[in-house]
């Protein structure tokens, strides 16, 4: 991550650019998107141990995230293009301490749609992510390299401008020469205005 600023601005370049690239040919209606949400899963990278001897761990995938960003709608109605940046975070929270895993997901996402459902995936690059710790956790502190991975996401179109729907993550977090599988499920409510 540090000394990386290349490369997180190449790769962001690329997200957009790839998310524009369909654009160009076709007349689009953009419209801003909220989203939040709730992932599980992936590999356990934090295990804190309570006074009284039970346990809480943090897995790579889990966290509640929320964002926004931009919907792109080709003029055919049927494929859509979701760009957003969100904050993803997730804590174990005790008397004498805190361990927090914070990571900033800039997604690009293509969707077919149809009148009650769209499905679709795309890419996801997760900036910064963090590892730390507060109180009896504070000699926690892991920068975790920038990473790149796939979604695939379906959702149910409650009316056109609120979809509910559920999301597969395959990602892999590094840190220090430690890889950690970040694969799982999550559920999502995204909003169009």
């Amino acid at each position: 991550m540090t000394g990386r600023p290349a490369l997180k601005s190449f790769t962001t370049l690329a997200l957009v650019i790839a998310a524009a690239a369909p654009l160009g040919s076709q007349a689009v209606e953009v419209k801003p998107v909220f989203k939040l949400g709730a992932d599980f899963g992936g590999e356990t990278i934090a295990t804190v141990t309570f006074t009284n001897g039970s346990q809480k761990s943090i897995d790579a995938n889990e966290g509640l995230y929320i964002g926004g960003g931009a919907s792109f709608l080709l003029d055919s109605k049927d494929i859509e293009i979701e760009t957003t940046l969100s904050i993803k975070y997730t804590s174990i929270t005790a008397s004498n301490g805190d361990v927090t895993w914070t990571r900033f997901p800039l997604e690009v996402l293509a969707f077919y749609r149809a009148p009650k459902f769209r499905v679709g995936g795309g890419l996801t690059y997760h900036l910064s992510p963090k590892l730390s710790g507060s109180g009896v956790a504070g000699g926690l502190n892991v920068n975790v390299d920038d990473a790149l991975g796939a979604v695939l996401q379906g959702d149910w179109l409650i009316t056109q401008k609120i979809s509910v729907g559920l999301r597969y993550t395959s990602l892999s977090y590094k840190a220090n020469g430690v890889t950690a599988k970040s694969d799982g499920v999550g559920v999502t409510i995204g909003f169009i205005f």
